[in-house]
């Protein structure tokens, strides 16, 4: 079966609801679910509970409407031979269960075409703009900002695997009073060095950095009072220097003080007041931001003619869609929470769909060492950094963990875990599996032929809950996408890795039955490629020896 059985089986569920006449109460985008218990079937919906909730009916009577339409369509179609079941559970889940002869295929399909027999066209090339990881250059990247750099990345590169041709953004926010402060700290601790006595402000940065900023300007005999600039710049290439290390690249780097110079900010705000959407009001401009939504106007320019935050963000969204992207997408930290409105009603008074900005908001991480939480203060410069976190952990464990809670749940980042190299350790257990498998190919009979294997050998409770946690991979991307979040990618990696350890201690792979061993070839054969696509999306190594 060549389409997405996810894709056919929302379209069944849709025509019912058609059939049914409500298809006009639920407008929502569909997508299934994968039961946590595999006794529930192989896909599952909880449509007939939204529904119920909207129509003050019955959920399980719904559903039992529902299943009936499928099943009514279901034997016009392709869909009847792969479908064994479906069943109304739980009150009203709908949950399908689905034939073994379509994970056979599945598998077949990655043995001939590899990994590009699980990539889609879901996206059809539709332009996607991710701005993540927008830390004001003000120090080097605490763990809250590197957690909100590997969220982004990984999602880009899921959005970019389904179809989506997507570009990444940093947004740099490199004027303004943080930046006046920026540059204040950096000239009191030059007064230090020159053997002035100092007090220095409470509110000033106190990292060891502005020394190391400040021995610069003293090197380079920089007499410009203002240092700004030049500490923006020192931090940029630390930050620059760091992502790289850390495996995310961004395809552009924009500042806000060119955007405020190019003019866009006052263009922008002169076309809202032109469409009547900005008013005076106490020597201030307000947009009326309530028409979009939003629980109160917004001040966009001060009584004393500067602007807020939220002025030259209009006019930064503005120009992401005049780069033609049709979907924007923002990773925000928690502090940013209340401005989501806002922005979404300054789209809609643009003139663009508010649902064509989606902001997702990145929690913040405690990191702990030694099982003690280690205190944060960005201010003081007593915060751990993602440089301290790579030096101390690597690359690979520090994007695993970052991403391994929901983006917008807290998150416990434990080092030692991290560093540990047994199976406790959430990534060590993933590249042991793919390691192993190497391991087990490479001992195998020969030139071994996988397309000629009979599959349908595999019939052992073991050999199907991998074949079926195989199939899932697609399915978890697909959630990943409606969600907005890479974290059940990691949660599928390691049950895939538990369900191949699994198998293979409960099965001989090289035994004495050389078709069996062919087909149980195949099945780690089929298990390495997905978990080596798994891990190149996080951008996390594939090792073929540990």
């Amino acid at each position: 079966m060549k389409k997405n059985i996810q894709d056919s089986i929302i379209s069944l569920i849709k025509n019912s609801l058609r059939d049914l006449n409500l298809d006009k109460v639920y407008s929502q985008d569909l997508y299934l679910d994968l039961p946590k218990d595999n006794r529930f079937g192989d896909l599952s919906t909880n449509i007939a509970l939204r529904l119920s909730s909207l129509t003050k009916r019955p959920a399980l009577q719904i559903a039992i409407d529902i299943v009936a339409s499928i099943n009514k369509d279901l034997k016009n179609t392709p869909l009847k031979d792969y479908i064994k079941e479906i069943k109304v559970e739980n009150a009203g889940f709908i949950n399908f269960y689905l034939d073994n002869n379509y994970f056979y295929e599945q598998l077949k399909a990655i043995i001939i075409r590899g990994e590009n027999s699980l990539k889609t066209d879901f996206g059809k090339k539709k332009s996607v703009l991710v701005e993540f990881a927008s830390a004001n250059p003000t120090g080097p990247l605490s763990v809250a900002h590197a957690r909100q750099a590997a969220v982004g990345d990984v999602l880009a590169n899921i959005l970019d695997y389904l179809g989506f041709k997507v570009k990444r953004e940093y947004y740099l926010n490199d004027e303004g009073k943080q930046i006046d402060i920026l540059g204040e700290s950096v000239g009191l601790r030059l007064k230090e060095l020159s053997g002035e006595r100092i007090e220095f402000p409470q509110d000033h940065y106190q990292g060891e950095y502005i020394w190391d900023i400040a021995k610069a300007v003293q090197e380079k005999k920089l007499r410009n009072k203002d240092f700004s600039e030049f500490a923006v710049k020192y931090i940029l290439e630390i930050i620059k220097k760091e992502l790289a290390d850390f495996g995310v690249r961004f395809d552009y780097w924009y500042s806000q003080k060119k955007l405020r110079k190019s003019g866009k900010v006052k263009k922008v705000l002169n076309l809202l007041k032109r469409k009547g959407f900005i008013y005076e009001e106490d020597g201030a401009s307000w947009l009326k931001t309530t028409l979009f939504s939003d629980d109160k106007d917004r001040v966009v320019v001060k009584n004393n003619g500067a602007y807020t935050y939220l002025a030259p963000d209009i006019a930064y969204h503005q120009d992401k869609f005049k780069r033609g992207f049709n979907w924007l997408i923002n990773l925000w930290g928690p502090d940013h929470h209340g401005y989501i409105n806002r922005l979404k009603a300054a789209i809609g008074a643009l003139g663009k769909n508010p649902d064509s900005l989606s902001i997702i908001i990145v929690q913040l991480v405690s990191i702990f060492r030694d099982g003690k939480s280690q205190e944060m203060s960005t201010r003081k410069g007593q915060y751990i950094t993602l440089r301290e976190v790579l030096d101390e952990v690597g690359p690979d464990a520090a994007r695993f963990f970052f991403l391994m809670r929901r983006a917008s749940s807290h998150l416990v980042f434990d080092l030692e875990m991290a560093k540990k190299q047994t199976p406790e350790n959430p990534v060590y257990y993933v590249q042991y599996a793919h390691a192993r498998i190497c391991s087990i190919l490479r001992n195998g009979p020969g030139k071994i032929k996988f397309k000629n294997a009979d599959i349908t050998l595999l019939k052992e409770k073991q050999e199907l809950g991998l074949l079926k946690k195989l199939w899932q991979f697609s399915c978890v991307l697909n959630i990943c996408l409606h969600t907005l979040d890479p974290y059940m990618l990691t949660v599928y990696l390691q049950e895939l890795a538990e369900s191949f350890h699994k198998f293979y201690d409960a099965h001989r792979v090289l035994g004495e039955d050389l078709r069996l061993t062919q087909a149980r070839l195949a099945l780690i054969e089929a298990t390495r490629v997905v978990i080596a696509g798994g891990l190149e999306l996080l951008a996390i190594s594939s090792p073929q020896k540990m």
